[in-house]
């Protein structure tokens, strides 16, 4: 799948004359999912998806998380509007829901909607074509629609327009791409009040999604060619509260690893402060479940913590690795951090320098702080100078470019299992002797965020698992050769014959 901010998603299927659309996802996995649903319900209003050039109507799925991601979706909106003969553009996804009317104002081009609107989007969609006009929504703070106890929002899901939560006895979801990972989302929504972080007021408060419904998707997506599934939300470690049973996570991801046709499942977006030892186990010991722990550390300083109403320290971050690899000792793990949040002292950036060079992680993300509307760290005193975050973002990039690097190194020799995502075919007029490489992702890597594995010389149908060895390392990425000999050989003599 291309780059998550990139227009993902739009393709020619039996395009007709009138009430075709064209649908355009940016940002994170979670939308995906939300895309897919969108696009199940439109083609059973009968909308057909179809290209920009030839469509009647183009959605795009927008992004709202941080400044640079807003800008991608008015950007995004803009080339939709030339793009489409109408210049009928109509914005969903999170900058719609977080903004509504405010969105509209700006960009009189696009018609906004919100996440209610989800349900109908096809009749949303026919009143856009005809012109009929339509009020956005007025933004509000999506934590109060349910109740605060976890355990009372089951009853009133339904009456709440919840993205990725369709419900129901049938999967509505529609594949839009053919490769062998799709996500799956576990939960929406978020009860955490970090400080800098927007989302929970726009996606709302933490629901998630029975286990009896993700798992019938699970099965729907492994007959629709899938292999891997990638489980998603906002906070994955919290699945299950609302439905009185904090570890009912540990009994959901077997049951998934189990679906018929599934090689791996893959666990994202957890929480270091709700990583419970039974979790930790399931992860570490479970069949066709990888160990792989995206850990959103965010900082190490415990005083910068603070201000950023999360917990822990290096010592216990440092603790929760050690206890991940002493139970699987080539688990992969993935971070993000901020540097630069106001307040933060020399001191506190050189103990997350310390933290991040002990930490031995595969993959982290850097990210300079910036204010974002409605955060509580938008108003706390002691703003880093906008230089001086730079600084910072530009000297741990360096730093965290090298620890990857030495983190990918240290994998040479070991055995890893890849997941085959597309087989790479060299242009006859490229300057290489060399024949098509598969390239996919080990246990370890996650799809579009960690780094790939290429098997050079290997010729195999995507979704197949190929057991190898690593050989080399480029940054992230890896090469490996198959343990399986013949593989090679059949693989290259077939790319001789061709």
């Amino acid at each position: 799948m291309p780059d998550g901010e990139n227009d993902r998603h739009g393709y020619a299927q039996g395009v007709s004359a009138s009430r075709s659309v064209h649908l355009v996802t940016l940002g994170c996995a979670r939308n995906d999912v939300d895309s897919e649903e969108l696009a199940a319900s439109m083609a059973e209003a009968g909308w057909q998806l179809t290209d920009a050039a030839l469509a009647d109507v183009t959605v795009v799925n927008t992004c709202g998380f941080v400044e640079a991601a807003k800008k991608d979706s008015v950007d995004a909106l803009l080339a939709a509007a030339d793009a489409t003969p109408s210049g009928k553009v109509v914005a969903v996804g999170c900058l719609a829901q977080r903004y509504g009317g405010e969105l509209a104002e700006a960009l009189p081009e696009a018609v906004v909607l919100s996440f209610d609107d989800y349900a109908t989007i096809g009749d949303r969609l026919d009143d856009v074509l005809a012109g009929r006009p339509l009020v956005p929504h007025l933004p509000q703070d999506r934590r109060t629609l349910l109740p605060v106890s976890p355990v009372s929002r089951p009853a009133m899901v339904a009456d709440v327009g919840i993205p990725g939560h369709a419900g129901g006895p049938r999967v509505l979801r529609q594949r839009l791409d053919d490769g062998p990972v799709a996500p799956l989302k576990l939960a929406s929504g978020c009860d955490r009040r970090c400080s800098f972080c927007a989302i929970p007021s726009f996606r709302g408060a933490f629901v998630s999604r029975p286990p009896a419904e993700v798992l019938g998707e699970a099965r729907w997506l492994a007959a629709h060619g899938v292999r891997e599934i990638v489980l998603v939300s906002e906070n994955s470690t919290s699945y299950g509260k609302d439905l009185g049973d904090v570890r009912l996570l540990e009994q959901l991801l077997p049951q998934v690893a189990a679906v018929d046709g599934i090689e791996r499942v893959r666990l994202t977006y957890l929480q270091p402060a709700e990583m419970r030892p039974s979790l930790i186990d399931t992860l570490t010991s479970t069949p066709g479940v990888v160990p792989y722990f995206d850990l959103s550390f965010q900082h190490a300083s415990a005083t910068v913590l603070r201000r950023m109403r999360r917990f822990g320290d290096p010592e216990q971050f440092l603790d929760l690795l050690g206890r991940i690899r002493a139970l699987a000792p080539d688990a992969g793990v993935r971070s993000n951090v901020i540097v630069g949040f106001p307040g933060e002292t020399d001191a506190e950036f050189a103990e997350l320098e310390d933290f991040l060079l002990a930490a031995r992680l595969d993959v982290i993300g850097v990210f300079g702080y910036s204010d974002e509307d409605g955060t509580a760290a938008a108003d706390l005193p002691d703003k880093v100078d906008p230089d001086v975050v730079a600084d910072r973002e530009a000297q741990l990039g360096r730093i965290v470019e090298q620890l990857i690097s030495e983190r990918a190194q240290e994998r040479i020799g070991s055995v890893v299992d890849v997941l085959v995502d597309r087989v790479i075919v060299v242009e006859d007029d490229a300057p290489t002797t060399r024949g098509p490489d598969a390239e996919g992702r080990a246990d370890h890597q996650a799809p579009e965020v960690d780094g790939t594995t290429l098997l050079p010389g290997v010729v195999v149908a995507p979704g197949t698992v190929v057991r190898a060895r690593v050989v080399d390392a480029v940054g992230a990425d890896l090469v490996a050769a198959p343990l399986d000999t013949e593989l090679l050989v059949s693989s290259l003599a077939g790319s001789l014959a061709t």
